[in-house]
């Protein structure tokens, strides 16, 4: 047996959830670039978990549905009052997110129809207990759902008490489409490992928020953006990453594993936050990506990620730093539920070989003559 580090390279699973075939991300079969600029994240949602979009007696449903499951328990609400208020989010939201099944009496049901509901549950409770958390790090009383509004809206409402403008839905309903789903990822990878023991779809995803914490995959949107407050205006751009390319400092937010020729979904995110500035009148932020975007590329030849451009269109959307992670979760989600319900379907437990590279023949020596 030889190791592959990284296990790059390794196809571990089959799958018809999501595909990327020549820099070509796909959902079901729906080009990403198709569903970005047609699709709702709530159809996207529904394609993820059933195979095909809805028509629109089932969207009305899971809109429903989702409307009425997005409620948080009390209890839970107060246990996450107690949480330190420095808190890392994305470790308070897997702790949240774990404590969600001691309230759900059907959390080791394993029909299909029940661990439908159970996606459902978490798509439509995760922006609760964002938004529920970010209130509580400020001192501030979480907001509950308002039953009348969709889940994109809801969540920006949770955030601030006011019903947000339609271009900030629009937006952030754009960038959960684009986070929603990326084949084998390290979060969804370790969802499926979890689960393939016979666990339960909340320890499937609170293994995945887990995975997703890492700056190596959804932590790099942060790094992003504390990049650009240091960088501080267009101007600064030039010798600033220039500093760090000369000293072969990474700069987070480019390249890609599985791209070779840059991330689709990048060019909505940077339309997107070129907008977002327009309707603010400060395009700052988006100058900036540009700039170093340039840079980057010319010297390095590589392309801006999903991460990079996300970091500006969020900051715009008025969501700190912080919770740039936990977003990805309340997208991302969706895509890991449904993975979670293709391995129950065909389930078998993962469990890969190591190749051994420690001593042999050793022989047991008494504590005394040690």
């Amino acid at each position: 047996m030889t190791a592959t580090k990284g296990l790059e390279g390794i196809v571990a699973a089959t799958s018809s959830i999501s595909s990327i075939v020549d820099g070509v991300l796909t959902y079901r079969g729906y080009n990403i670039d198709d569903l970005a600029e047609n699709a709702s994240f709530d159809e996207v949602a529904y394609l993820l978990w059933h195979g095909a979009l809805p028509n629109e007696e089932q969207l009305a449903q899971l809109r429903s549905n989702l409307q009425q499951y997005a409620a948080v328990p009390a209890p839970l609400i107060e246990q996450m009052k107690l949480y330190p208020k420095d808190m890392n989010m994305m470790a308070a939201l897997r702790t949240a997110v774990s404590g969600l099944a001691l309230y759900d009496a059907d959390a080791d049901e394993m029909t299909r129809e029940s661990n439908v509901t159970k996606a459902e549950r978490l798509q439509a409770q995760l922006p609760t207990l964002v938004a529920a958390l970010a209130r509580i790090a400020k001192g501030e009383e979480p907001i509950a759902p308002k039953p009348d509004l969709g889940l994109t809206e809801n969540f920006l409402y949770m955030m601030s008490g006011e019903v947000p403008e339609q271009t900030a839905v629009e937006a952030l309903d754009k960038a959960l489409v684009l986070h929603a789903d990326h084949e084998l990822n390290a979060s969804t990878f370790a969802s499926r490992v979890t689960v393939a023991t016979l666990s339960d779809i909340y320890s499937g995803v609170t293994s995945a928020i887990g995975a997703l914490k890492g700056p190596l995959h959804g932590g790099a949107n942060e790094a992003v953006m504390r990049m650009l407050e240091e960088i501080g205006s267009p101007d600064n751009v030039e010798s600033y990453i220039q500093g760090k390319l000369d000293n072969k400092v990474k700069i987070m937010g480019f390249g890609h594993r599985v791209y070779k020729n840059g991330d689709p979904r990048a060019k909505h995110l940077m339309e997107m936050s070129r907008r977002l500035g327009e309707a603010k009148g400060d395009l700052s932020l988006y100058e900036m990506s540009v700039k170093v975007e340039d840079l980057v590329t010319s010297q390095k030849g590589l392309k801006p990620n999903v991460d990079f451009y996300s970091a500006s269109v969020y900051t715009l959307l008025g969501i700190s730093r912080n919770l740039f992670t936990p977003i990805f979760a309340i997208s991302r989600v969706s895509g890991w539920t449904a993975h979670i319900l293709e391995q129950y379907e065909d389930n078998r437990l993962i469990r890969p070989r190591a190749e051994y590279v420690g001593e042999l023949d050793l022989t047991y020596v008494p504590i005394a003559q040690r």
